[in-house]
């Protein structure tokens, strides 16, 4: 078994105990709009909208580097 198979079962199975053990329901607010979600999708929803904004802003910054040169 590869060590990249091992360590991508690894945070897998992780994952999946942080949600067993996460099963509350969190209320959000923000002005006159509320929605009730469970703590784990919120968690991985805000890693996701977190890791996509990386995404962009790299992208971004290497487009205009290499603009520049």
């Amino acid at each position: 078994m590869g060590i990249k198979l091992l360590f991508v079962l690894v945070l897998a199975g992780l994952a999946v105990l942080f949600i067993v053990q996460n099963v509350a329901v969190v209320e959000i607010q923000f002005i006159f709009w509320s929605v009730q979600i469970s703590l784990p999708l919120l968690m991985f929803l805000v890693l996701f909208i977190g890791i996509t904004v990386g995404w962009f802003v790299h992208s971004y910054m290497n487009y205009r580097k290499a603009k520049s040169q």
